[in-house]
């Protein structure tokens, strides 16, 4: 038995005697499966001594490859997936039917592959505009902010309800071989702080914010009876403390993980890690004080051109300050690109030292999970 699996078994024993009703409520949706709480509690009791490691697409698509079965660059170099696959439900609105249908289908599949593996899916939303062209980036020319025409008493708020009636088919269709529901951390609305998206907190206000976030969770949980959903909150990192980064938090009800995207700090625009710490810190100690989850959400370095990134900069950045993280996320693997790239692929200079954070004890990639769904009696 390894260390990191010692560590694993060690954490979750623990929940014998941590897990309360008390505990459960801190869920924002109190009827939510068994397995969701599981998960959400199994990793509440992994965070304070180890961090699953994700990455984005994984198991679509890598570094020239795309749609091969059971493949991913991680599992390429390490011999496992990561602990966490994250998907995409950007193609269930503003396409035609037929390819809304064609993607459900494609996520389903590999939602339910990864939790028949025992692996974890986080599910991101690059939402297409709604009322305007422009996709799900905000183009000065074309964008309109559809954060306040698609809230109650805006004009195009039945067609987000349209929207939101295929999201909560396509959770409930998440149907593991023996009928479980599965759970999968949901993270709309992302990098929120910024402006380069539709919903950034230069085109619209607070209250419509948070409106639309209050009314995203409990439509899906309360009207379309998703009950599979963790709720993360991810901003940029663009604060500096406690109050910045609560600015446009909806409140402990609607949110059950919280979490911060981080590339500029970790090589993209600068190396500052104790800034990074400390910000994830901030994060941690929030989501300890509020019974939340914490995660650090997205980070990677494109292309990697440093060769000891993993150690030297992304794990002493998780370790600084003892940040209490359920996991870490890298941005996804191009198909076509030679440069746009966030996890090794075999031959890349970065694997010897890509290997030392695989094998340290503080990370957990997918063969490390047992049982992350069920609550240890």
């Amino acid at each position: 038995m390894t260390i990191k699996t010692l560590l694993f078994w060690v954490s979750i024993s623990a929940l014998t005697f941590s897990c309360t009703s008390e505990n459960d409520h801190s869920l924002v949706d109190e009827n939510a499966s068994p397995e969701t709480k599981a998960l959400f509690h199994n990793l509440k009791e992994l965070s304070p001594n180890q961090t699953l490691f994700g990455h984005q697409h994984a198991t679509e698509y890598g570094h020239g490859w795309q749609g091969d079965e059971n493949r991913s660059d991680v599992k390429s170099v390490t011999g496992s997936h990561p602990a966490v696959i994250g998907v995409d439900i950007m193609g269930f609105s503003g396409v035609s039917e037929e390819e809304i249908n064609k993607n459900m289908e494609s996520l389903r599949k590999n939602v339910i592959d990864t939790y028949e593996r025992g692996g974890i899916t986080t599910v991101a939303w690059h939402f297409s505009n709604p009322v305007s062209e422009g996709r799900f980036y905000w183009v000065d020319s074309v964008s309109l902010p559809a954060v306040k025409y698609i809230i109650a008493g805006g004009g195009e708020h039945e067609k987000y309800k349209e929207i939101l009636t295929t999201v909560g088919a396509w959770a409930n269709s998440l149907k593991a071989k023996d009928g479980t529901l599965i759970p999968v951390i949901f993270r709309p609305f992302h990098e929120f702080d910024g402006d380069w998206f539709w919903w950034g907190a230069s085109h619209c206000t607070k209250e419509e914010f948070t409106d639309l976030w209050k009314f995203t969770v409990s439509y899906l949980r309360d009207s379309l009876d998703v009950h599979n959903f963790i709720y993360a909150f991810s901003p940029d990192n663009r604060f500096n403390n406690e109050e910045e980064f609560l600015e446009r938090y909806p409140g402990d009800e609607w949110v059950d993980m919280v979490g911060m995207d981080n590339y500029a700090d970790l090589g993209r625009d600068r190396y500052d890690i104790e800034t990074a710490a400390k910000k994830l810190k901030i994060v941690s100690d929030y989501a300890e004080k509020a019974g939340k989850l914490a995660a650090f959400t997205e980070t990677g370095l494109e292309s990697i051109p440093d060769t000891t990134w993993w150690t030297e900069t992304l794990l002493k950045t998780m370790q600084m300050h003892d940040a209490k993280l359920a996991y870490v996320l890298v941005w996804r693997n191009d198909i076509h690109s030679q440069t746009h790239y966030y996890a090794p692929f075999p031959g890349h200079k970065s694997v010897p030292n890509f290997m030392e954070f695989y094998n340290h004890p503080y990370t957990l990639f997918e063969k490390d999970l047992k049982n992350i769904y069920r609550l240890e009696k």
